[in-house]
């Protein structure tokens, strides 16, 4: 297995996008402070394009297939932005899953891989073999 160099602009985007995820965490349980929030999109969205860089995360965002998840995302972080801090979780949440769905279930498999819960499994892989 190879092992991939991190750049310090990742090593940065880590940073941010963990602060990102605490001020959004933070922010919800402090009954949806919408400067939180705001801070907390802002920090995440600038770690995201850090990682991965700004033509990758433009290209991410706007490929036509992802285009409906993009835009209620980024109007959810818009409307979060315009201290309309529920609705805008609420928008912002239908577009990450809108964006998300493909990787939703690769994720549960790799988990699921890593905790060995015998009913748990037994019960999953018995519901994937009647699809």
């Amino acid at each position: 297995m190879t092992m991939v160099a991190i750049t310090e602009f990742q090593r940065i985007g880590i940073g941010l996008v963990g602060f990102g995820l605490f001020f959004l965490l933070f922010g919800v349980l402090l009954y949806f402070d919408s400067v939180l929030l705001a801070f907390g999109n802002i920090l995440f969205l600038t770690g995201l394009t850090f990682i991965i860089g700004f033509r990758k995360t433009s290209h991410f965002f706007f490929q036509r297939h992802k285009f409906r998840g993009s835009f209620f995302f980024l109007g959810g972080v818009s409307l979060v932005l315009c201290r309309w801090p529920i609705i805008g979780m609420l928008v912002e949440c239908y577009g990450f899953i809108l964006l998300f769905r493909t990787f939703f279930p690769m994720a549960l498999g790799f988990v699921l891989s890593l905790v060995n819960i015998p009913f748990l499994n037994d019960f999953l892989q018995s519901g994937s073999s009647m699809v």
